[in-house]
């Protein structure tokens, strides 16, 4: 049985995952932590702070000068030696073990913060290969993919290998599966078990190998502490929920065109829909009406404005149905 320090103690932080669309971007709210991008982050008060999510809210706005709005509580994380050394010295005692609570946000104007270490950074910065609109990055995937799968095949045990392969195979869409968006998370986690990410030959305190290192910089720039798979779990979240629940309309202004919500949707999904498909889908949904009004679009056709239809999604009936979200095709990285 492994001795407990008496003087040790668990530091509760809050980490913040704050989620914008912008110009067709998918942006995440930052930190700049030395080198590294970090999530808002503090250490919960409870002498202050009655609930998380008041302290999270309080947090956010003395780090970034942005007032919340839609929050949901994401995951606990709590693996030892997430945090730095020094980190754990700032935030406590040298045996003390932060947990964190990760919490998903979503801004529909994202706003320039006051806060001069605070900046929006498009999340695909941190995760190139879960970007397929507009260019193919199965050549970044074809240069690490064959490591990832030399790692599986090292498994301890053929069990192990078989599982390590069925893992590869799932999150990558590989073999006779399908690629899913919401996987991120997965997918990540394999390359940090791989070493095919900074933050694991970081956290172990190693020099990645000279065939490893050249690698790296094509599975996305590294993140303070575990902060990137905080993302990567907030990113999994929101992507499942689209198809569940209308929380796409909480990254939208209070009008948009069809085809500034459509470009909203692909820029979270990380895949093109087709334009009429789309449209017919959300048009049917009853999730949106017309509005009398046009956007201004230049030397272009006017294209009519929409907005929430609040009183559909008011409804008893429409509470009660099960898919209450957008229907959206799956992609196989054709």
């Amino acid at each position: 049985m492994a001795k407990i320090t008496p003087s040790a103690t668990v530091v509760i932080g809050l980490n913040a995952v704050l989620v914008a669309v912008k110009e067709a971007r998918p942006l995440v709210l930052c930190i700049k932590r030395g080198d590294d991008w970090a999530l808002p982050y503090g250490r919960f008060n409870p002498a202050r702070h009655r609930t998380f999510e008041i302290g999270l809210r309080d947090l956010v706005e003395q780090q970034t000068r942005l007032s919340l709005g839609f929050v949901e509580q994401l995951y606990t994380f709590g693996d030892k030696g997430r945090e730095s050394p020094s980190a754990v010295i700032a935030e406590g005692g040298h045996d003390d073990r932060i947990i964190s609570v990760g919490y998903l946000g979503l801004i529909p104007s994202p706003q320039a913060p006051s806060e001069p270490k605070a900046a929006w950074r498009n999340w695909y910065e941190f995760f190139p290969y879960e970007d397929w609109i507009g260019h193919d990055p199965r050549a970044a995937c074809a240069a690490f993919l064959p490591p990832l799968q030399k790692w599986a095949k090292g498994g301890e045990s053929p069990a192990n290998i078989t599982e390590r392969m069925g893992r590869v195979q799932r999150a990558f869409g590989l073999a006779h599966n399908r690629w899913e968006e919401e996987r991120c998370l997965q997918r990540y986690e394999l390359l940090y078990e791989a070493g095919l990410v900074q933050e694991s030959w970081r956290d172990s305190g190693k020099r990645p190998p000279t065939q490893i290192e050249g690698l790296l910089g094509l599975t996305g720039r590294s993140m303070a502490s575990d902060h990137r798979r905080i993302v990567a779990t907030a990113i999994g979240r929101l992507r499942g929920k689209l198809r569940y629940r209308p929380v796409i309309f909480d990254l939208m202004a209070g009008e948009f065109t069809l085809l500034e919500l459509q470009r909203t949707v692909e820029a979270i999904i990380g895949f093109p829909l087709h334009k009429q498909n789309f449209r017919r889908g959300i048009e049917n949904s009853g999730l949106v009406e017309k509005t009398d009004r046009v956007a201004n679009a230049g030397s272009g056709r006017p294209a009519a404005l929409f907005t929430l239809n609040r009183s559909a999604t008011e409804r008893e009936d429409f509470r009660d149905r099960s898919i209450q979200g957008l229907t959206l095709p799956r992609w196989r990285g054709e």
